[in-house]
């Protein structure tokens, strides 16, 4: 029996002693511990961050705009021939891929499926009766939804408008069934 514990000590302290290195060596490398680092660094990075967090804010209010223009156009297509052609799916296609963006750089993920209750807008409870009211209501609601990302900053998440890409998915999954 202590032969058994006698061998099982000195198979797991030179683990252990590694571990304990290991957690020293990491220690010492430049970079692990932001302390260490010159204050010029960390400047650099934190400018760094400002203009990348800037930088994604426009190319937000880009997309935005975007999504209001194909709506536009969409819907200019539809008043003149009351159907879709393959072009105009092809813009549904890629209205759906930038809303889809939009909610995710704004830290929206898929909700579709989930039951929410608390819905704020009309729109977003029901479905469309026709084709014309579905695009007059996307053109609504994506209009809603710029006026939203207007209203953000690069610091702040709303939920206002996470909720109108959820608004403007359910119009334009509804236009691409109904063709």
């Amino acid at each position: 029996m202590i032969l058994l514990l006698t061998a099982a000590s000195i198979t797991v302290a030179p683990s252990i002693a590694n571990a304990q290195s290991a957690s020293n060596a990491e220690s010492l490398i430049p970079g692990r511990q932001p302390n260490d680092q010159p204050q010029s660094i960390k400047d650099f990075l934190a400018k760094q961050r400002t203009e990348k967090a800037k930088k994604d804010h426009e190319e937000l209010l880009k997309r935005g705009e975007e999504v209001v223009a194909l709506t536009d156009e969409l819907e200019a297509a539809f008043a003149r021939g009351s159907q879709l052609s393959p072009g105009d799916m092809e813009k549904l296609e890629s209205l759906e891929k930038l809303v889809n963006r939009i909610r995710k750089s704004l830290g929206g993920d898929d909700d579709d499926e989930a039951g929410d209750a608390d819905r704020s807008s009309p729109v977003e409870n029901r479905f469309p009766s026709s084709i014309k009211e579905a695009f007059s209501d996307l053109r609504d609601m994506s209009d809603k939804l710029m006026d939203e990302l207007k209203k953000t900053t690069r610091f702040s998440v709303s939920v206002v408008a996470i909720q109108s890409t959820n608004a403007v998915l359910k119009l334009v999954r509804f236009l691409k069934l109904r063709k």
